[in-house]
């Protein structure tokens, strides 16, 4: 719906002589461009107009978004001493985005209103690449050869990724007691890489507020998927089954993991772990 709302004529008539980002921080443009297709379509929900270059362009990074090539970085951050360089969001910055959130939340009324944020792999590419790249091949390389350059470039992003998030999450919640936005379940964005010897990244986590409960929701959901896949095997060769047998093992397997997350996730709603979309 975010996309399809540009391509409507009354959004391509505000945005005439404006830029990308100049749009997205403006608080009466941002209102109007998120409301078109909840005027035009009566949408379920409104989807906050941003873009995910935001967090970084209000902590004074160098970047632009350039007509047909996307967001492109006057200065590569390729080594550590460029990521020890990077600016630090002020949150005073951040000012024009809780403004647009509250008059927006205001003007949706029971309407929910849905957010957003790039993940860290996809700024750090553009960082890295300075602009879109295809390959990401500068991306992998400080990956592999600079681990130190790309844990700190993770921390960063998510800090400032984090950050943005959490004043919109507060913009949010104080008109929240009047329901007119999804309860949040997200905590601050935060990202934790796990480096072993030889660099490779084991392990990424990137929104804190669900990590506490993913990890036992995929453990669970494997764990059934397995006992499923083995219950059928067991039961298949000794059948005569052969490679049937096998099938047999990864449907009910599967069957297995989809009542099992089916089954956790509607505990978590049933909880208020997690906000009841159909209302």
């Amino acid at each position: 719906m975010r996309q399809a709302g540009r391509s409507l004529p009354e959004y391509r008539k505000v945005r005439e002589g404006t830029t990308m980002l100049e749009a997205c921080t403006r608080p009466d443009l941002v209102t109007e461009i998120t409301l078109q297709p909840v005027r035009r379509y009566g949408v379920d929900a409104a989807i906050f107009f941003s873009d995910i270059v935001i967090p970084l362009k209000l902590a004074g990074v160098d970047v632009d978004i350039v007509a047909g090539v996307g967001p492109v970085m006057g200065a590569p951050v390729r080594s550590l001493a460029d990521v020890r360089a990077l600016p630090e969001l002020d949150p005073a910055a951040l000012a024009p985005i809780t403004s647009a959130v509250g008059i927006t939340v205001d003007e949706l009324g029971s309407t929910p209103l849905i957010g957003f944020a790039g993940a860290p792999f996809t700024l750090a590419s553009y960082l890295v690449e300075g602009g879109p790249s295809k390959d990401k091949a500068r991306t992998r390389a400080m990956m592999r050869e600079d681990p130190e350059a790309w844990t700190a470039l993770m921390a960063w992003i998510a800090e400032v990724t984090g950050d943005f998030e959490h004043a919109v999450r507060e913009a949010t919640h104080v008109l929240k007691v009047r329901g007119r936005v999804l309860p949040s379940t997200l905590d601050d964005v935060v990202l934790h890489a796990q480096l072993e010897d030889g660099g490779q990244v084991t392990g990424v986590h990137v929104l804190r507020g669900l990590s506490d409960t993913r990890g036992p929701m995929v453990i669970a959901v494997v764990g059934y998927w397995v006992v499923g896949l083995g219950s059928a095997l067991l039961l298949g060769f000794p059948l005569g089954l052969g490679a049937a047998g096998i099938w047999l093992g990864l449907v009910i397997g599967l069957a297995f993991a989809a009542v099992a997350l089916i089954w956790r996730f509607a505990g978590r709603v049933k909880r208020g772990e997690l906000p009841a979309i159909a209302r």
